[in-house]
């Protein structure tokens, strides 16, 4: 319940909530900023996780996490000033890292190893349902209650913080070396300071094998990634602003209809694992790249005209885009595993810290392209980045791992 509570916030209310605050303050880059700082606690996971280790902090760190980023979101319902509210977004990030970072440590040291899939799918499939909680209570708050909805997200994070501390104890054992999960993106995971995604982390050992595997066929998948994730993040940085300027649709629904699709997509995890494993992750997710290149395309085209059934056919692209996520996340994990010379964990390591920075990079350009352009050409970005990034799938190779394999 304490990672389901982080995920309505995290991954449900902030994404909705920070953008359309900011924006009231008229400037478009600034919203890209803040959600760069936003994302940025994602890079930061090695030094949780290194505190967890050595000094057996585990609890005080989710808990500590949690009431940061609680008193972050207050600060937020306070100010908006520029430089304190991407002070107040890297405070947010950073807590939101730092109680996702220990999540799984809450398993895999405490259980059997058999246990570990089924269990950390649970701590998966609980923070996506969060998600779609915190996006529907986003619809209720954004479109005239922002300040009250931040301090509710505060006082949520609160809570989880109090749960949390109450119901969890620091494992005793020594952390041994870092595990490897069999499935590593089977059920709820998604992008944004997921637990799932801050498991393995970039840490010295990985350093040191960066370039080697940036050298091999890992690397250009990895620039892929970089591509299709960052063109993505631009849009999602500014969601409902986006979908109220460019679409005509009001946060309320926008927040709504993201948490159906988003909902739907939790069914297509289990799927997307099994094709993986019959077709080859790069053909799985060189497909579902394309639809979400598709549907990005028709977004780009829809924002300018005016058509009777622009709001109707946004909706749809949008939920192409969101159920597409789902397929990308587990072949691209997959295959992030299977192309990686370096070693499982290492090579997820560095794979989900260039999906954080993707996150960054794509809300700062975003920010930048909404503000010299217009909102519009940030589907543009979206476009050019996954199109580019499915173009170069061609080059990667098809490796087919069976089930257990």
């Amino acid at each position: 319940m304490t990672y389901a509570l982080q995920g309505a916030v995290i991954a449900g209310l902030l994404p909705i909530l920070i953008p359309l605050t900011i924006s009231r303050g008229g400037n478009i880059a600034q919203v890209g900023l803040v959600m760069a700082a936003l994302s940025l606690g994602g890079l930061t996971a090695p030094v949780w996780g290194g505190l967890a280790d050595r000094y057996r902090v585990h609890r005080p760190l989710m808990a500590g996490g949690l009431f940061i980023t609680a008193a972050a979101l207050v600060g937020f319902s306070i100010t908006i000033q520029p430089f304190f509210s991407i002070v107040l977004a890297l405070l947010a990030g950073l807590g939101a890292a730092c109680t996702a970072t220990v999540a799984n440590l809450f398993v895999v040291e405490i259980h059997p190893k058999e246990e570990w899939d089924e269990r950390i799918g649970w701590l998966q499939t609980f923070y996506g349902v969060g998600q779609v909680g915190g996006l529907l209570l986003a619809g209720i708050f954004g479109q005239n209650a922002l300040q009250t909805g931040l301090f509710v997200s505060a006082g949520l994070c609160g809570m989880a913080g109090v749960l949390g501390w109450l119901t969890t104890k620091t494992p005793k054992a020594p952390q041994e070396e870092k595990p490897v999960l069999l499935h590593a993106a089977r059920s709820g995971e998604w992008a944004f300071l997921a637990p799932q995604r801050l498991f393995h982390h970039l840490d010295l050992r990985a350093i040191r094998k960066i370039l080697p595997a940036l050298k091999s066929k890992f690397g250009l998948f990895l620039l892929i990634w970089l591509l299709a994730i960052g063109g993505s993040g631009a849009f999602f940085s500014q969601y409902p602003i986006i979908m109220q300027n460019v679409y005509g649709i009001t946060p309320a629904v926008s927040s709504a209809a993201f948490a159906v699709v988003a909902g739907l997509g939790l069914a297509l995890y289990s799927p997307a694992g099994n094709w993986s494993g019959k077709f080859g992750s790069t053909r799985v997710m060189r497909i579902a790249l394309a639809f979400r290149w598709i549907a990005y395309l028709v977004l780009f085209g829809l924002g300018f005209v005016s058509l009777g059934f622009k709001v109707p056919a946004a909706l749809v692209g949008l939920a192409f885009v969101v159920g597409a996520w789902s397929v990308i996340s587990v072949s691209g994990t997959a295959l992030a595993a299977q192309l990686s010379k370096v070693g499982e964990g290492e090579g997820m390591g560095i794979f989900n810290a260039t999906n954080s920075l993707a996150g960054v990079v794509g809300a700062a350009l975003g920010g930048w392209v909404a503000g010299t352009w217009g909102y519009p050409f940030l589907t543009a970005l979206a476009v050019a980045g996954i199109g580019l990034g499915t173009v170069l799938t061609l080059w990667l190779p098809v490796v087919i791992v069976e089930e257990g394999g």
